[in-house]
């Protein structure tokens, strides 16, 4: 009689042992089914570059995103207009609820221009300026017919703690909505995309003024993810502008932006959101503003390179559709002038071509904000993006003599590498 108990008890443990397994197995698969794009994601996070807080310098990242990040639903929903709507998005999709992610404000200074080479590859060259922070390559192949990209993500912008590295799981799960915040970057197609701080409205006493434009017949979309919409969906200049078109854009960061876009063709645009026969001092209105394109091929730029297949351009971080009339009022909210004449200044020399993306690189380091103008500022990123190879050669922290801060991507060998000493 004991024997046969302890065999039945032996058996009940058994079975015991047996079903949690089975439920623990289950929900593995579950957990698998659920999160596979996630878990792959989070894995392939690598720290690249060690920060260093003596210099004002974040550490750098690497991020390889897997799946198509539900951006096809964000817009399938009509977008967003403003960043609790993004969030709340965010967090329900990715991490179905069960963990509250985030999106940051920054003010951010930069500046960009477009190149070509004596061979004809089209360069797109962006320094992207602010102060010590954490930054993720983040390169997304989200396939169902969208381009897969290459861009730069502040992780600032996503909630992480400039002054402390991404440590974590916690920290890197959050990291999952980096692809919603591209600052600038490249796609397959040969389309290139940087964001850039306007500082419009107001002057500059009574502070910048969001843009946040109320059509009705339009769909919303915040900074960040219109440039994730253009490097997901765009295959060049044209179609970017036009897909920007349907969207009302709202500022993230409670400022204004432009943009600049470049394709491999040679062609470049600015975008910028002004108000109509409005100046600095009575752009107070950011529903009000409309979106004004200006093409490198436009009339007034035939000064700047006497061919037809190339003009170059070049911005900053104050408005140049009209700036004469716009800032009549008050000159000295042309924010990053001093730059953009740098800049142009340097072009202008050889008709917009350099020979080759190191000689782009030169130009970024030039202006870089550690140096430039008595410093007090970071670069914390240049990159140099060659739309016709389709490669992006990238420096972090303006260290621009130090081959361990450089790196380089193809989309052809799908390789991001890291230039050791």
């Amino acid at each position: 009689m004991v024997k046969n108990k302890k065999r039945i008890a032996v058996t009940v443990v058994c079975l015991v042992l047996a079903v949690i397994v089975f439920i623990a197995a289950a929900l593995g698969v579950t957990v698998v089914s659920l999160w596979a794009n996630e878990i792959s994601t989070v894995t392939s996070f690598k720290h690249l570059k060690q920060r260093n807080d003596a210099n004002n310098e974040g550490s750098v990242y690497s991020m390889k995103v897997s799946g198509g990040f539900y951006f096809d639903d964000f817009l399938k929903q009509g977008g967003a207009s403003n960043d609790k709507q993004l969030i709340n998005f965010i967090t329900n999709k990715i991490t179905k609820g069960l963990i509250k992610m985030d999106i940051g404000e920054t003010d951010i200074g930069c500046s960009s221009f477009t190149a070509v080479t004596p061979d004809g590859d089209v360069l797109f060259a962006r320094n992207y300026d602010f102060a010590k922070t954490n930054v993720c390559m983040t390169i997304c192949e989200p396939g169902d017919g969208r381009h897969k990209s290459f861009s730069t993500v502040d992780l600032n912008y996503v909630g992480m703690d400039i002054n402390s590295d991404v440590d974590g799981l916690m920290n890197k799960i959050t990291c999952l909505a980096s692809p919603y915040a591209p600052l600038d970057g490249i796609n397959d197609a040969g389309v290139s995309c940087g964001i850039y701080m306007s500082y419009q409205g107001g002057g500059a006493e009574d502070g910048t003024v969001a843009t946040n434009q109320q059509d009705a017949d339009k769909m919303n979309i915040t900074s960040t993810t219109m440039l994730r919409m253009v490097l997901d969906y765009a295959d060049d200049v044209d179609e970017a502008v036009e897909l920007i078109k349907q969207y009302n854009l709202h500022d993230s960061a409670n400022t204004s932006f432009h943009y600049m876009l470049a394709d491999a063709s040679g062609k470049s645009a600015i975008l910028e959101w002004l108000p109509e026969n409005g100046t600095d001092a009575t752009d107070n209105d950011g529903a009000a503003r409309k979106l004004v394109v200006t093409y490198n091929t436009d009339s007034s730029y035939d000064d700047l390179r006497g061919t037809a297949d190339f003009k170059y351009q070049w911005l900053t971080n104050f408005i140049v559709n009209g700036h004469e009339s716009y800032y009549k009022d008050n000159e000295e909210a042309k924010q990053g002038y001093d730059r953009y004449e740098h800049i142009y200044n340097r072009l202008r020399l050889s008709d917009g071509v350099v020979a080759n993306e190191k000689t782009a690189m030169q130009i970024l380091a030039e202006v870089g904000r550690r140096s430039w103008n008595g410093g007090g500022g970071c670069t914390v990123h240049s990159a140099v993006y060659n739309l016709t190879k389709k490669t992006v050669l990238w420096v972090a922290n303006e260290n621009y003599g130090d081959r361990t801060a450089y790196f380089s991507y193809s989309f052809e060998t799908g390789k991001l590498s890291n230039f050791q000493a």
